[in-house]
C-alpha cells in the first residue's frame, strides 16, 4: 500500500498530539473525584503553598492546632494562608473556594459542618488540589486522609468512665455538639453506645460546641433534671460552660467529663471543677496534617485516615 508524504505528516502529528495529552496529565494524580494512577510533581515542602481553613479560633483547642500548622510550615519552609470560618459554613465554603482559585498546592480543612464542606472538596478535586480534612471528616468528594482521633472509641471512654465514677443505671444528660459534624456524630454514637445498658440518658441536648450556650443549656438541663448524676459535653469548650453551670447551681455534686483536652478545661479539672476529658493530641493532628500533605508530594503513599491518639485525663493524670 502507497502512502503520500503528506498523508505520513498527518498521521504523525495526530500521533505527536496524542502523547502531548497523555504528558499534560500530570500534577497531583487529584485531577478528578476518583483514585488515580497519574503520577504526582514531586515538590519539596519549602515550595508548597497550603491553605488552611479551621471551623473557629474561638474554640482554644483550635487555635493550638494553628499554631501548630505555624510553626511546623514554618520549620520545614512551607507558606500557610489560614482562615477563621468562625463557625459558619457559608464562610467557609468562600474561603477554600478562594483557596482553589489562588491554586495552593493543597488545603487542610477543619470542617463546621461535614456535609456542608463537600461541594467545596469536590471542587478541589476538580482542580487537581489535594484535601486533607483535620478532627472531622468530608461527607463527600476524595480526600487525600482524614488526620483525627478515633471519636468513637473515645465516647466510648467517657461512658465507661462515668459509670465507674457515678454507678450503673445513674441518670444522666449529654450535651451535643454541632448536628452536621462528623465528630458529635461519632463521639455521640460511642457514648451512647456504651452508655446502653449502664448509664441512664435522661436528656439530650444540643449546645453547638459553644461554651456561653453549654453554659445555659447545662442550667435548663439542671433545673429541668435536678436528678441528674453526671453531664456528658462532646467537647472541653462545652464542658467549662457545663461545669459552670454545676457551680453555679444547688448541686455541686453532678460530675462532668468533656472531650478535647483544651487547656481551659484541664485548669478545672486540676482545681476538681471538672471530673475528665478524653484530651486529644492537636497539636500532632497539625503536624501529621502537614507530613500527608508532604509525602503526597514526594511520591509516597497516604493512609486514608490517620489516627491521633487520646487519653483519658483525670485529676490524678492532668499534669
Amino acid at each position: 500500500m502507497k502512502f503520500s508524504f503528506k498523508r505520513l505528516l498527518t498521521i504523525g502529528a495526530v500521533v505527536l498530539l496524542s502523547v502531548g495529552a497523555l504528558a499534560g496529565c500530570g500534577g497531583t494524580g487529584l485531577s478528578s473525584g476518583t483514585s488515580s494512577t497519574t503520577k504526582t510533581e514531586k515538590k519539596k515542602p519549602n515550595k508548597l503553598t497550603v491553605g488552611v481553613s479551621i471551623s473557629t479560633l474561638s474554640n482554644p483547642a483550635f487555635i493550638v492546632l494553628k499554631n501548630k500548622i505555624e510553626d511546623y510550615a514554618k520549620k520545614n519552609g512551607t507558606k500557610v494562608q489560614i482562615t477563621d470560618a468562625q463557625n459558619d459554613t457559608a464562610k467557609q465554603n468562600n474561603d477554600v473556594e478562594d483557596f482553589i482559585q489562588k491554586k495552593v498546592d493543597a488545603i487542610i480543612v477543619n470542617p463546621c459542618d461535614s456535609s456542608a464542606i463537600a461541594p467545596e472538596v469536590k471542587s478541589a478535586n476538580k482542580a487537581g488540589i489535594p484535601v486533607v480534612c483535620v478532627d472531622r471528616s468530608s461527607d463527600g468528594g476524595k480526600v487525600l486522609t482524614t488526620v483525627a482521633s478515633d471519636s468513637v472509641k473515645g465516647g466510648k471512654m467517657a461512658a465507661q468512665y462515668l459509670t465507674k465514677l457515678v454507678g450503673k443505671n445513674a441518670k444522666i444528660a449529654e450535651i451535643t455538639g454541632i448536628p452536621g459534624a462528623s465528630a458529635t456524630r461519632e463521639r455521640g454514637k460511642g457514648f451512647d453506645t456504651e452508655a446502653k445498658g449502664n448509664l441512664k440518658i435522661v436528656t439530650k441536648q444540643t449546645a453547638g460546641f459553644d461554651r456561653a450556650k453549654a453554659l445555659t443549656v447545662a442550667e435548663n438541663i439542671i433545673q429541668a433534671h435536678p436528678e441528674i448524676k453526671a453531664i456528658f459535653a462532646q467537647n472541653d469548650e462545652m464542658a467549662v460552660g457545663a461545669a459552670k453551670a454545676v457551680s453555679g447551681s444547688s448541686n455541686k455534686k453532678i460530675k462532668v467529663v468533656g472531650f478535647d483536652g483544651a487547656e481551659a478545661y484541664l485548669k478545672m479539672i486540676k482545681n476538681g471543677q471538672g471530673q475528665a476529658t478524653i484530651a486529644q493530641r492537636w497539636d500532632l493532628m497539625g503536624t501529621l496534617s502537614l507530613d500527608a500533605i508532604y509525602d503526597h508530594y514526594q511520591g509516597k503513599k497516604v493512609q486514608k485516615s490517620i489516627k491521633s491518639p487520646i487519653k483519658l485525663t483525670t485529676k490524678a493524670n492532668v499534669k
